[in-house]
């Protein structure tokens, strides 16, 4: 048995689930055979995907005490390293998403199995016609969390993830999220924001809706604007390890100032092929099992 609870996004990190593109991609030609078909904007190339994954693995693990790693399987493809989507993590146990991508669809059962043999109790499941996805899940504490309203998250499964909750949580805030690039590009709360203290976020304004932008400042959050070159860069998905202690993609270097000119210790990893091609950052590549609450 392990302890668990995930609900908070800047509490230290004790231990953590990760999947190497070594268990899910296999080789660049599977590589070649999917990333068309899962809509990557860029052929990863496998072996610097591998070695950039094994960098972050590296921050990750001389700075939390638990890392568990998926196995292979037969059921997920490439977008299973994106670990942090499948499943939440509460005081209570987990509960497993239901993917609007449907070669996403078996993640949250495979992840549940995993979960489940570690000794994290399944709280629920997420059922159609309700989606939810992690990306669009953001904690301002174990009592108040933000969910993202947009293609891979629906009002049906924020109902749903309302009634799995009600013991636990006192408020859930709606986000509506934007359009940007259609319902086949992934944009998840979590693209536009990253809480990396309880008075820090990194923040992409232009794709915030104004009154969650104002709750953000409401809170008490001083934010860290993310300007539009380093957004194409994921610069604005950053992983929080701890207060002010986080992993964010190379090549953002004015964020990367920002942040530590607010006292944030940053770690980097060379991202282009696992973060940049794949389409999932730091945080998506990540899901904490155990954060203590600062």
């Amino acid at each position: 048995m392990i302890n668990f609870n995930g609900q908070s996004e800047t509490g230290e990190i004790h231990s953590v689930l990760m999947k190497s593109p070594g268990k899910a991609w296999f080789g660049q030609g599977y590589t070649n055979q999917q990333w068309e078909k899962l809509n990557y904007p860029g052929k990863p190339n496998f072996e610097k995907a591998l070695q950039e994954f094994n960098q972050l693995a590296t921050i990750v693990e001389s700075h939390v005490t638990k890392v568990f790693y998926l196995p292979e399987d037969d059921q997920t493809n490439l977008d299973s390293i994106y670990v942090h989507d499948p499943v939440l993590i509460t005081s209570s146990g987990a509960i497993l998403c239901n993917m609007r991508k449907k070669e996403r669809k078996n993640e949250p059962a495979v992840v549940g199995d995993y979960l489940e043999n570690l000794g994290i109790p399944i709280l629920g499941t997420i059922k159609p016609p309700g989606l939810l996805e992690g990306g669009d899940v953001v904690w301002f504490d174990d009592q108040s969390v933000a969910v993202g309203v947009g293609y891979r998250t629906n009002k049906d499964g924020i109902a749903q993830l309302r009634e799995l909750t009600k013991d636990l949580v006192k408020e859930i805030i709606e986000v509506p999220l934007p359009h940007w690039n259609g319902p086949d590009e992934c944009l998840h709360l979590t693209s536009m924001v990253s809480p990396v203290d309880k008075d820090l976020a990194v923040v992409y304004s232009k794709m915030t809706v104004v009154p969650f932008r104002n709750l953000l400042l409401e809170k008490g959050f001083k934010l860290i604007e993310v300007p539009d070159s380093e957004y194409n860069n994921f610069g604005s998905n950053v992983l929080t390890l701890g207060p002010r202690k986080c992993v964010m993609i190379a090549g953002n270097p004015i964020i990367r100032a920002a942040l530590e000119k607010e006292g944030a210790l940053v770690y980097e990893y060379p991202g282009k092929d696992i973060t940049v091609k794949g389409g999932g950052g730091p945080t998506c590549l990540t899901r904490p099992l155990y954060r203590k609450e600062n």
